[in-house]
């Protein structure tokens, strides 16, 4: 390990990660229902105790699951997500005024932090008008039709969990882990990559590689998402 951090610097303790994470950033949590979510990281996330984070996550995650605890802690002043129906606490902190949340269907939450990560500040869709999603967004004519204008998201800090990361931070992933995880990768300052395992140089196959190690700036080792091994452990 020592010899692979020498090489690029980009492989650091979860601890030395963390230095990153502070009060009033705005962060993004990749995987959903806590599947392609860094347990390891968001763990110390609660354990840091920041405060006033804006958080941008498909879900609020489940009970114990994802960044459910993050939310529950009460650490964030706003979460933008597509549901968060399966964490009873976070309608809870909505209804009492504790928590802001923006909702976005999720098709278009994906859309807007792939925006983000390219550099297209915005662009049009019809999903979800005439409903509160449209609320405050302006509306744009187009070839007679009429679309909301939806803005990209970027965040100071992305966490996301990888299968495989090279040393340079060249990223496999598992399954659907692969859906919100590589946008998120592309539309942060930091993106923080936990990755089971950590390979030299050359050993993933080019063909293999969906996020390259260009937009990746921290590896860790941290120890994936949910497993029994990891309910057991807690």
């Amino acid at each position: 390990m020592a010899e692979l951090q020498n090489r690029f610097g980009k492989i650091r303790t979860v601890e030395e990660a963390m230095e990153y994470i502070n009060d009033g950033i705005t962060i993004m949590i990749a995987g959903f229902c806590g599947v392609g979510s860094s347990f390891r990281l968001i763990r110390e996330i609660e354990k840091k105790g920041v405060k006033d984070l804006t958080l941008i996550s498909i879900d609020a995650g489940d009970p114990g699951v994802g960044p459910e605890d993050i939310i529950k802690n009460e650490q964030c002043k706003k979460l933008i997500a597509s549901h968060i129906g399966a964490t009873p606490r976070t309608g809870e902190l909505l209804n009492e005024g504790k928590l802001e949340v923006e909702f976005s269907p999720q098709g278009t939450l994906a859309e807007r932090i792939r925006a983000g990560g390219v550099g297209i500040p915005g662009f049009l869709t019809d999903v979800g008008m005439g409903t509160v999603i449209e609320e405050g967004k302006p509306r744009v004519t187009l070839d007679g039709k009429e679309y909301i204008l939806e803005t990209a998201l970027r965040a100071d800090v992305a966490i996301i969990l990888a299968e495989k990361a090279d040393e340079f931070g060249n990223l496999v992933y598992n399954k659907t882990a692969r859906g919100i995880n590589p946008h998120m990768a592309r539309a942060a300052d930091i993106t923080i990559v936990d990755a089971r395992e950590i390979v030299p140089l050359g050993s993933i196959d080019p063909e293999h590689v969906v996020t390259p190690g260009a937009y990746v700036d921290v590896i860790v080792q941290g120890g994936g998402d949910w497993t029994w091994e990891w309910q057991l452990k807690k």
